[in-house]
């Protein structure tokens, strides 16, 4: 009873009008006739527990939302609370700053669910939710996830192909929830170098190590109050995912050369074109880093799967395009819709999207029409699939005696040849990372014999 007065003393300071009851059904009579904004709840309770107590707040529609306190090693009972609804939770013993944010967060949330449902109306009727643009039955599924995780503070994890819109899918939710006015910031993986990845998520001290010549806040430091998008987390160097697992876990973080830790409040998604349990078991992504970042799956479909959505997302692209270039297109012929509904898009969404852009700046105004498509279109990636298979297939022969390394080298070189030199869709075709990729043609070129006509960037 005392800690429970010592914590409505605490939380009344900050400005909050509050009520104590003594267990579920006590605070169920209460919420019912007062009507509170936030409920924070134990999740051991006498005759009701916290989890029980979500349950009947859900059935009954409740509009109020929850931040649950567990106990140290109880982290698994309260995820499954934020699955029910809950909001948040705060571990014990409970630090007040943390209790502060949180509640601070929480009470904003009537706000964005008003917005969420302006939101939830639109897309029945246009079937649009932030940027993410879809009618098909997979585009629907995927904005009722993000519907229903939006306004919570909870890890997710985004997989798909290349170019299917991972990034659109964390920028929308970032949009609908209550730290959508705060920094967005978005790191890929892969591109950074693994002697600078810790400098750059975590931030460095002045003299942590060569070249740092005065302090640099991270990515965390930047997205203080917002959300930070961790793309490509596969190709995170296995150390560095050990350290962000204990941010995740204790929410705060030490910079390089710092002896000092600092607190951070962000909102962190992660996202992988890879499926997360075949990167477990190949040892690119730590199991439990993965749990923790799963909280909630968004899997985005390829556009194939979808094809009944791209003369909607083709238009919500040319309005776009239109305002990049300065250009007046005023939508799309019907052979030429039929002509992109005939392709299957290896490259997904950004693939359609770079195509739209270059019909756009040719056309310049009226309809786009079959001539503002490049030269063979579709031709030429259907000629290199078939090369492709091929070259994946038994037909590559080897003699015998062939190392497994120069067997490797002879697939990739055969794998860019087939995709024009496309090093994205190569990486894509042989299941393996754009960074991996470029560090194998620079280790063929480090031994002077490159892939004949192959650049090694």
């Amino acid at each position: 009873m005392n800690a429970r007065l010592g914590l409505a003393e605490l939380v009344s300071g900050w400005g909050y009008r509050t009520e104590v009851a003594e267990d579920g059904f006590q605070a169920l009579e209460k919420i019912q006739t007062w009507g509170p904004a936030v409920v924070l709840t134990d999740m051991k309770m006498p005759r009701m527990d916290g989890m029980e107590l979500l349950n009947r707040l859900r059935e009954a529609g409740s509009p109020c939302t929850v931040v649950v306190i567990t106990a140290q090693g109880s982290i698994d009972s309260a995820v499954e609370a934020i699955k029910l609804g809950a909001y948040d939770f705060v571990q014990k013993p409970i630090d007040a700053t943390r209790l502060r944010t949180t509640l601070a967060n929480a009470a904003r949330q009537r706000d964005t669910e008003q917005e969420l449902d302006r939101t939830r109306r639109k897309l029945r009727d246009t079937g649009v939710l932030g940027s993410l643009v879809g009618t098909s039955r997979k585009m629907q599924e995927v904005f009722a996830l993000v519907e229903q995780i939006a306004t919570s503070d909870v890890s997710v994890l985004i997989t798909g192909e290349s170019g299917t819109g991972k990034e659109v899918v964390a920028r929308t939710l970032h949009a609908l929830s209550p730290r959508s006015s705060k920094p967005f910031v978005a790191v890929n993986c892969a591109a950074i170098p693994e002697t600078l990845i810790e400098s750059e998520i975590f931030g460095h001290e002045k003299g942590a190590f060569t070249g740092a010549l005065e302090r640099r806040a991270g990515c965390f430091e930047l997205a203080e109050d917002g959300t930070l998008l961790l793309d490509e987390i596969g190709e995170m160097p296995i150390g560095t995912q050990a350290k962000l697992l204990r941010v995740l876990e204790e929410r705060t973080l030490r910079r390089l050369g710092s002896r000092v830790e600092t607190a951070v409040n962000v909102r962190v998604v992660a996202a992988t074109n890879k499926i997360p349990e075949q990167a477990i078991s190949s040892g690119h992504l730590r199991e439990d880093l993965f749990y923790r970042l799963n909280v909630f799956h968004v899997q985005m479909p390829p556009l194939r799967a979808h094809m009944e959505d791209i003369p909607a997302i083709a238009e919500a692209i040319l309005v776009d395009m239109n305002r990049k270039h300065n250009r007046e297109v005023g939508g799309m012929d019907a052979s030429f819709v039929e002509r992109l509904m005939q392709y299957d898009w290896p490259g997904n969404v950004r693939e359609l999207r770079n195509t739209l852009e270059r019909a756009v700046v040719l056309a310049g105004s009226g309809l786009l029409q079959l001539s503002h498509l490049p030269p063979n279109f579709g031709q030429q990636s259907e000629a290199a699939a078939e090369t492709v298979v091929r070259a994946n297939s038994d037909q590559v022969l080897l003699d015998v005696g062939t190392t497994v390394s120069a067997a490797e080298e002879q697939l990739i070189t055969k794998t860019l040849a087939a995709t024009n030199n496309n090093k994205t869709r190569a990486a894509e075709v042989l299941g393996i990372s754009l960074k991996t990729l470029h560090n194998k043609l620079k280790e063929y070129a480090s031994r002077g014999r490159g892939p004949t006509g192959i650049a090694t960037e």
